[in-house]
């Protein structure tokens, strides 16, 4: 993620994010933390649009891994970075378990297969439309793994 996306998420501004990374260089290892080089930067700002005005801006944003978002909860100790934390966490387990049922479903077959399936579904569904106000909703994901093409339609109704 993008130290201003980061930033965002915790409420607070990305100079903020970028200070903690700064002052707390041995907690940042490579693999935690990166710059952008001004390629990388002219790439994300070119497929992702809210981050147009990063275009104009001189330094080049850093861009955190998992790792890194995790470390910088230890350092921001405000009450909404812990639920913002709390909900990072959450999500990644998430695209974890999807990930664990879409590489399973590659080799599964019959009643195994659709079993995956459906489970693939019922998390990315709960991942993209996890504040469902209708009363009815569908939703549609059509995924390409290369080797595995996966669609799937889960239908959910408010509780």
């Amino acid at each position: 993620m993008i130290d201003r996306d980061v930033a965002t998420l915790y409420g607070v501004e990305t100079r903020d994010i970028n200070k903690a990374v700064k002052n707390n260089p041995d907690k940042f290892p490579k693999d935690y933390v990166l710059e952008l080089t001004d390629t990388e930067k002219n790439e994300v700002v070119e497929n992702f649009h809210h981050l147009e005005p990063l275009k104009y801006s001189k330094t080049n944003p850093k861009a955190f891994t998992e790792k890194g978002l995790y470390m910088l909860a230890t350092i921001l100790k405000s009450k909404y970075a812990t639920q913002t934390t709390l909900l990072i966490i959450e999500t990644f387990a998430k695209i974890r378990a999807l990930q664990q049922a879409v590489t399973s479903s590659a080799t599964a077959t019959g009643k195994r297969k659709n079993s995956l399936l459906k489970k693939s579904g019922e998390l990315m569904a709960d991942l993209l439309d996890h504040d469902l106000t209708e009363m009815e909703s569908e939703t549609t994901l059509e995924l390409n793994f290369a080797v595995l093409k996966l669609k799937h339609t889960t239908k959910r109704k408010k509780e």
